[in-house]
């Protein structure tokens, strides 16, 4: 595992994502990457669960960037897409602040789970891989709800909340890999990129 970077120094490692906890992420494992995100558009399949649409967009992403950089055999291209899902809804970036204060309301003192779906392309071939991790949070007050709506914190982040910052004050427990939740599950990368290689 910890030899990883040594095997990953004579490859092209391509992250397909603009995300700058990925590309942070990404840094345990690999010293020298390109970010290179997808641009494409998120088409999830009719009766896709929700617990599985991250591994179809992760695919998809990868697949958009392979298709615009015609890589060689040298080079690694690594997508991920992670989504808050409660009550068997997902939970996307919130559109505004009544949008992340209903979201909150809604994870208030309930159980919900955190999906991250990974594609890695190598070679020809597509690998991919689900980690999924439960979050239980603490019951919220309006106030609560409030101070971190104005923070502007949830904005950008799925399911209106960042357990790597002010959101992690919101939670009681986890089960599950704790960067699963973050938005790339190293420990999970790690063991694909080992057996691709």
């Amino acid at each position: 595992m910890f030899g990883l970077n040594e095997k990953l120094k004579n490859k092209r490692v391509i992250l397909a994502s603009q995300s700058p906890r990925r590309k942070e992420l990404l840094g345990f494992i690999v010293n020298d990457f390109e970010v290179c995100p997808a641009y494409g558009d998120e088409i999830i399949p009719v009766g896709t669960t929700p617990m599985f649409v991250t591994v179809v967009l992760a695919e998809q992403k990868c697949s958009e960037v392979v298709g615009r950089l015609s890589p060689d055999d040298d080079t690694i291209v690594i997508a991920c897409d992670t989504a808050v899902i409660c009550n068997n809804k997902i939970f996307g970036k919130p559109k505004n602040k009544s949008d992340a204060a209903r979201m909150l309301r809604e994870l208030s003192g309930n159980t919900h789970f955190v999906s991250s779906g990974m594609c890695v392309y190598y070679k020809g071939k597509y690998h991919k891989h689900l980690d999924t991790s439960s979050v239980m949070f603490s019951e919220l007050t309006e106030s609560d709800i409030k101070e971190y709506v104005d923070s502007g914190e949830p904005m950008d982040k799925a399911g209106a909340y960042g357990i790597q910052g002010l959101g992690g004050l919101l939670v009681r427990k986890i089960v599950g890999d704790y960067y699963t939740i973050v938005g790339l599950p190293v420990n999970s990368l790690c063991q694909m990129l080992s057996g691709i290689l």
